[in-house]
């Protein structure tokens, strides 16, 4: 079966075409980093390849905590993707932060937000590696019966969704919009470098989960992007590996001490 972000491909090289037009045309200075663009279109890429390669262990894991999984979820029942879409966007929630938090995560995380822009060719900017830890968090969802397609399809969907709020077109919602569903705004917050926004809004779907967790911040000022310490390269192998080079540094200077 496709995954719904594969098949979203030609959708997102067109919205990526329309944004790129629009901001070009305004003379803004985003995407003028031509570099920075064609890199994330080229991380995304790869990552599709390398995850494919990584679903199909992770695809084999799911079938079989389904299998033993004491009672499975009927497809046909509208309460079954009502409960899905709730229990993989908080655990999506739960991923996102502890991508944030530990320090080993954050190392396949970080490719992420390591570009200085922010516009939709940052969203496929992701991680070839994230996909031999991200299953931990959600076997879970096979252990109590929900079908690895019926997984697959929603957290597409999920991951779908967080591709347009990659955008600076867009200022902000009606206020009741604002408060249930992560928007560009609160995403933009997520990606600044401000000392205020840092580690804050991991939501996927819903912003609710930082609400109810004591994560979420409002857009007051306007984000700087990137990350702490920039890396300056537009290398994808070093983007993908500065941060595991830099943490073994660490434990290497630690056990000097």
């Amino acid at each position: 079966m496709l995954r719904p972000t594969v098949i979203a491909i030609p959708f997102f090289a067109l919205m990526i075409a329309a944004e790129a037009w629009w901001h070009l045309r305004k003379n803004d200075g985003e995407y003028k980093d031509r570099k920075d663009t064609w890199g994330n279109i080229f991380m995304g890429f790869m990552s599709v390849v390398f995850g494919a390669l990584f679903g199909l262990g992770t695809g084999l894991l799911y079938l079989y905590f389904y299998e033993i999984a004491p009672f499975k979820f009927p497809a046909e029942a509208w309460y079954t993707w009502a409960l899905l879409f709730f229990a993989d966007d908080f655990l999506y929630y739960v991923f996102h932060r502890v991508s944030h938090e530990s320090r080993l995560f954050w190392n396949f995380h970080v490719v992420h937000h390591s570009s200085e822009e922010y516009n939709l060719s940052v969203a496929v900017r992701q991680s070839w590696f994230s996909g031999i830890l991200h299953w931990i968090f959600y076997a879970p969802l096979m252990l109590i019966g929900f079908a690895p397609w019926m997984f697959a399809t929603m957290h597409g969907f999920n991951l779908i969704y967080q591709f347009w709020i990659h955008t600076k077109v867009i200022y902000k919602f009606p206020a009741w919009f604002e408060y249930i569903f992560n928007t560009p705004s609160h995403h933009r917050v997520h990606h600044g470098v401000n000392e205020m926004y840092l580690d804050k809004n991991y939501a996927g779907v819903l912003i609710i989960w930082d609400r109810m967790f004591g994560s979420f911040i409002e857009e007051t000022e306007t984000p700087r992007y990137g990350i702490i310490k920039p890396i300056k390269s537009y290398n994808p192998r070093w983007i993908h590996t500065h941060g595991l080079f830099e943490m073994w540094a660490k434990c290497v200077s630690e056990k000097a001490l």
